[in-house]
């Protein structure tokens, strides 16, 4: 079989096409280095402040950012958010006789679909490093598996660095669609540019973002199979209250240790996990009943949901 003549300058105009986004995304690209020199990728949004994923954050202090030019400057966090993935870093501007690089304008993922092409960029002590790859599944909203609400389901079909975790995703536009984040399995997830705007200016403004708030200590709990028949209960399982929080919302409520929760308004519980799900930020301030079980016996409580308290310095 013959090679259409023309296949090869198609071919070289897309790896050119690569290599050039590379150049044009390198000035954003910045290596982080946590306590135990873990590097990862930070993506800088505005002058001062740099994006990057939060679970390859190694903690809150002795964070160090090497920007593009090699030089080393000590960060310090903004704002963090587990449950999109997301975290915020200040570092001192680069003074340069050069333009400044303007704020970060991200693209709308809508239209990408499963077989666009995908660019991802890091940076590594060595300078940028890149994976391609096709989207392999582009969804609709979903909830990450600490409550957050993600805008879209985005992965990629590439072998991403662990070093370029972070960093960003680029369609052939050259527009950043999102970041790069390691999921489970080691599957390549993108955080949607939709989602890292919202959260980013939250993060700016108030350091975190809000999370409800039940005041209860929880734990799964199997359930006297006749007591869950006569409850309703598809599966024995439900959620005992192993403390409250003096007062906190569950105490307010009239929850108690060792009472079981078994609905949320009229829905089974028996998952911490949809708990944390269901105590995402727009909870704060919703009432809902509870049904619980009390010594064997059904009963409704409603609860207030507060807002998480800020965790002590």
């Amino acid at each position: 079989m013959s090679i259409p003549a023309s296949a090869p300058s198609s071919l070289e105009a897309v790896s050119d096409r690569i290599a050039d986004l590379c150049d044009t995304i390198a000035p954003r690209l910045v290596a982080i280095h946590g306590p135990r020199r873990r590097s990862s990728t930070g993506i800088i949004w505005r002058p001062g402040l740099v994006l990057t994923a939060e679970e390859a954050l190694e903690a809150d202090e002795d964070i160090l950012v090497a920007r593009p030019d090699g030089s080393q400057v000590s960060a310090s966090l903004a704002g963090r958010d587990p449950s999109t993935d997301i975290a915020l870093l200040r570092i001192e501007e680069q003074p340069t006789h050069e333009s400044p690089l303007p704020d970060l304008t991200f693209a709308d993922t809508s239209r990408l679909r499963v077989g666009h092409f995908v660019l991802a960029a890091g940076r590594r002590a060595e300078g940028v490093c890149a994976a391609f790859g096709i989207v392999a599944l582009a969804g609709g909203p979903w909830r990450s598996l600490r409550g957050g609400h993600i805008d879209r389901r985005l992965h990629l079909d590439l072998r991403l660095d662990a070093r370029s975790e972070g960093g960003a995703a680029l369609d052939l536009d050259g527009t950043i669609v999102g970041m790069t984040v390691l999921g489970p399995r080691g599957r390549v997830l993108v955080i949607p540019s939709e989602t890292i705007e919202r959260v980013a200016q939250q993060l700016l403004a108030h350091g975190r973002i809000a999370r409800g708030y039940l005041g209860l200590g929880l734990q799964p709990v199997r359930i006297d199979e006749t007591v869950a028949d006569a409850a309703g209960l598809a599966e024995p399982k439900g959620l005992i209250v192993i403390n409250v929080d003096s007062g906190g919302p569950g105490q307010k409520a009239g929850l108690k240790q060792g009472d079981i929760l078994i609905r949320w308004q009229t829905d089974p519980l028996h998952s911490i996990r949809r708990v944390y799900t269901l105590l995402g930020p727009e909870s704060v301030g919703q009432s809902v009943p509870l049904g619980i079980l009390r010594a064997g016996k059904q009963m409704s409580l409603t609860v207030e949901i507060a807002e998480r308290p800020k965790p002590q310095e």
